[in-house]
């Protein structure tokens, strides 16, 4: 049966003054509607500016016919993706790395000899290498004049139109140029989906992994992606000491997102990438919170 929500409303602004309705109605979808979904409508429908406080008094649920499309039938849904490897002590990223340390410097029991009883604080302390987790390297990582994290502009690696190429694991383990073809890719973050991930912390997650050609990294760095990810232990191949596929796309300033993980829960498109590092000077890597918004 078809839902109406009638209520009252208070809305106060930060400004000054206030304004208040009765007796309003308006189709729902669904058995209820949240207090903070109504007053969200209301706001946005009368384009209320500077609003502060906001109070929906006496709602009640009606069984009555729509009169207008309900106003929580939603076209279109953000839905966030986690893309990162959870970091926790002892991680081993990569061997012959350095695992993290992560400890309090400042513990909850050594602050109840400062602070008030029941008021309590933690202060971490942690100590890593910048290879760690899900991380992005920028052009420094490989080159002495190349920008660090605190040069790299804020649209270089947020909110970036982006595609999901799928190359299992199990059909190769050497990407090459083919596998990248016929697909729309330019100005956008391409992330390779190899499925290498499930073997994430275990010692098969180290050898034999899936990689990038040089051809294949010279065929992303002509034509103009932005960004290039990978959820496997290394976009090069490192069974030698070369490392092609760093010295192709960071030279083109072309960043690049090592360790990703769930790229097996987004589509091919209708998505954009962020993997955010902190604005470090002198650093060419750092881990990020890789993540994809989706469009529904």
């Amino acid at each position: 049966m078809e839902k109406r929500v009638k209520f009252d409303f208070e809305i106060y602004f930060t400004n000054g003054g206030g304004i208040k309705g009765e007796d309003f109605r308006l189709d729902i979808l669904g058995e209820n509607i949240s207090d903070k979904e109504l007053a969200d409508y209301i706001v946005d429908d009368l384009r209320l500016l500077m609003v502060g406080e906001t109070k929906i008094l006496n709602k009640e649920i009606l069984n009555e016919p729509h009169k207008r499309k309900p106003i929580n039938a939603k076209v279109e849904i953000e839905t966030f993706v986690d893309l990162s490897h959870t970091i926790e002590h002892g991680l081993v990223t990569y061997k012959g790395l350095p695992a993290p340390i992560v400890c309090d410097y400042f513990s909850r029991e050594n602050s109840k000899k400062i602070y008030e009883e029941g008021t309590q604080f933690q202060i971490g302390k942690i100590e890593m290498v910048t290879n760690t987790g899900t991380y992005i390297d920028c052009p420094f990582h490989r080159y002495e004049n190349g920008k660090d994290l605190s040069e790299i502009q804020l649209d270089c690696f947020t909110d970036l139109d982006a595609i999901v190429i799928s190359i299992p694991y199990s059909k190769t383990l050497e990407i090459t140029a083919e596998y990248l073809k016929n697909y729309e890719i330019r100005n956008k973050a391409v992330l390779i989906h190899t499925g290498w991930d499930r073997h994430w912390n275990t010692d098969n997650y180290y050898e034999n992994h899936p990689y990038l050609t040089e051809c294949a990294a010279n065929y992303l760095k002509v034509c103009g992606v932005k960004l290039v990810g990978i959820d496997s232990h290394n976009i090069d191949n490192t069974t030698g000491n070369s490392r092609p596929v760093h010295t192709i796309l960071l030279g083109a300033e072309i960043l690049i997102v090592e360790h990703l993980c769930n790229l097996n829960l987004l589509p091919q498109e209708g998505f954009t990438f962020s993997a955010i590092p902190p604005k470090f000077k002198g650093v060419g890597t750092f881990p990020v919170r890789a993540m994809a918004k989706l469009k529904n």
